[in-house]
């Protein structure tokens, strides 16, 4: 057996103990993670947020003024006006998550929940077609809903605090 030429005996072995100098210096040091998606990743995921973020985008017009549609729908759900602001202001900043690419992560969460309550109420209260859209806002919200899941599952990795289950 060899002995390694280059490593010390534990015995010379020193702990490293930094200065606060050092500490201070070390945390100014901006490091920017590695870009792990491929290409084709990075096109799925941007074609994924515009198509979110611009049929979101849309349909706040017609919930923030009060638009007889948008007013009609949650009035059949007895939450009408306060819930047509709240969800008018969760797909604001779902889209802007969305569009800004370092809150993707929770542009993809807010959307995927979004969509997700847009989806149960028209299953349970409205049905699929409203006042004679034959299912237009029905498959809106599914379209959104496959977009938001795809930019949170791809970005996952980026949530805070999320530990994989596997190692794929």
């Amino acid at each position: 057996m060899n002995p390694s030429r280059h490593l010390e005996k534990l015995e010379h072995f020193k702990a490293y103990n930094p200065t606060a100098a050092e500490l201070l210096e070390a945390s100014q040091i901006e490091i920017e993670g590695a870009e792990t998606l491929t290409r084709r990743q990075r096109i799925v995921c941007t074609l994924c947020c515009l198509i979110a973020a611009s049929i979101m985008i849309e349909t706040l017009f017609y919930k923030f003024t009060a638009a007889p549609q948008s007013v009609y729908i949650f009035k059949r759900m007895g939450t009408e006006p306060w819930m047509r602001w709240v969800q008018g202001l969760w797909e604001l900043a779902a889209s802007i998550g969305l569009l800004v690419p370092r809150l993707r992560w929770a542009g993809g969460i807010l959307t995927t929940g979004a969509m997700a309550a847009a989806i149960l109420s028209h299953i349970t209260w409205l049905g699929y077609s409203i006042r004679g859209d034959h299912g237009l806002l029905f498959s809106m919200a599914l379209v959104t809903f496959a977009c938001g899941v795809t930019v949170m599952w791809v970005y996952r990795h980026h949530i805070p605090g999320y530990v994989p289950s596997s190692s794929y």
